[in-house]
């Protein structure tokens, strides 16, 4: 198996994927020397971790876990319907935790060449990614193009997922990952939603990463400067 839903952000500087489907440790070597990956930052809890784990032995890699459950940060999943729902729970997340996403970055301005992701890549992944575009001072049109790109790799991703969840857990219901639920979509609308968000509450996303934690120097760091 592998890293799913994998491309380059600000220069090759961050990867964004989906969590480790199947890769024991051998497999986890190749794949990070492949890339050259220096830290990896996992945003998911606990619970998804231990049903997916990283295998790291004899690995020299940074391994951040930085999570953020949606089921804890939100009360309200089943009622997300549209893609302004969906981009209303993005808002809440960093509303209420902006460090998470500052700490989520915080390898990249130490100069490593850093994997973030979560389960499917495409909601705590897509956030912590928007706003470090939006700090590299990318345009709405592309960070809205690299959200939606998940589109294409969800339903194979999906389909993967539900066959791990259902063995850990063989209570989960057969519809538990159906494409057809807004949640587990990736719409181009949802971020596009979120950046207008974002901007209107937070401004730049320089001022909301630099009153998150993060140094002027880290700042320079993570836009290449």
């Amino acid at each position: 198996m592998a890293v799913l839903n994998l491309r380059p952000l600000i220069g090759g500087r961050i990867l964004r994927g989906s969590q480790p489907f199947g890769m024991d440790a051998t497999a986890t070597s190749v794949f990070l020397d492949h890339h050259g990956i220096q830290a990896v930052v996992d945003l998911r809890s606990g619970y998804e971790r231990a049903i997916s784990p990283w295998h790291l032995e004899n690995h020299e890699v940074d391994l951040v876990e930085n999570p953020l459950d949606p089921r804890l940060a939100s009360a309200g999943l089943d009622a997300i319907h549209t893609a302004e729902d969906l981009a209303e729970l993005y808002l809440g997340w960093v509303r209420a935790r902006p460090d998470w996403v500052a700490d989520s970055l915080r390898p990249v301005t130490q100069g490593k060449r850093t994997l973030i992701h979560c389960s499917l890549g495409k909601d705590r992944t897509g956030v912590v990614s928007a706003v470090a575009l939006l700090a590299s001072d990318t345009a709405h049109r592309d960070i809205v193009a690299d959200y939606a790109a998940s589109t294409e790799a969800l339903p194979a991703m999906l389909q993967t997922m539900a066959a791990a969840w259902r063995l850990a857990i063989p209570e989960v219901p057969e519809d538990a990952f159906s494409p057809s639920l807004m949640l587990l979509q990736s719409p181009g609308a949802a971020m596009e939603y979120f950046l207008e968000g974002f901007t209107r509450e937070f401004g730049s996303a320089t001022g909301f990463l630099r009153d998150a934690g993060l140094s002027a120097a880290e700042l320079d760091s993570l836009r290449g400067v």
